[in-house]
Parts: structure tokens; sequence; C-alpha cells
């Protein structure tokens, strides 16, 4: 086997390895969502499909009476931003 080929090899499974974990992690980070905002889905967006394009709207909807069990689970796994958090709060104060 040739330096080229077993380079090429070892990419390629590094590759596939990479993406297996970055998939499993989003999987994990989904999961906790669910878990965290199982009160609030139910109490606010039941009515839409869960991890739907629905449900991510009315979740953003109902942002300011989201637990914030359910807020820190979003922000962990990049559904909303700290800043976009922070920038809402503040509209609510005003």
């Amino acid at each position: 086997m040739s330096l080229f080929t077993y380079r090429g090899a070892a990419l390629t499974a590094f590759a596939i390895l990479s993406s297996a974990f970055v998939a499993q992690e989003a999987a994990a980070a989904s999961a906790r969502v669910r878990i965290a905002c199982a009160s609030d889905y139910f109490a606010y967006c039941r009515e839409h499909a869960p991890n739907s394009p629905g449900v991510r709207r009315c979740m953003r909807a109902a942002g300011p009476k989201l637990s914030k069990r359910c807020i820190n689970a979003l922000i962990g796994a990049g559904e909303v931003s700290e800043a976009e958090v922070s920038r809402r709060a503040a509209q609510l104060r005003d």
C-alpha cells in the first residue's frame, strides 16, 4: 500500500469517526433539551410535532415564559445564544 493510499484511507476513517461523534453529541444535546423543556413544550407548544420548525418557532415565541432549566438547555445545545436571551430579557424590562 502506498503512502498516499494509506493517508487517504486514514483521512477517510477519521472523517467517518468525526461525523459519527458529532451526530452522537447532537443526539445527546437534543435529549438534554427534550428532558429540560418537556414541561414547557406541553404547556406552550404541544400542538407542534417535536423537533419540527413549528415547535422551534413556538418555543421562541414563548421565550419569556420558558423555564430557566429549558433556557439553559437551549443555550447549551446552541439553539439560542446567551446574547439573544439577554437582549430579549432587556426588551421585557423596557
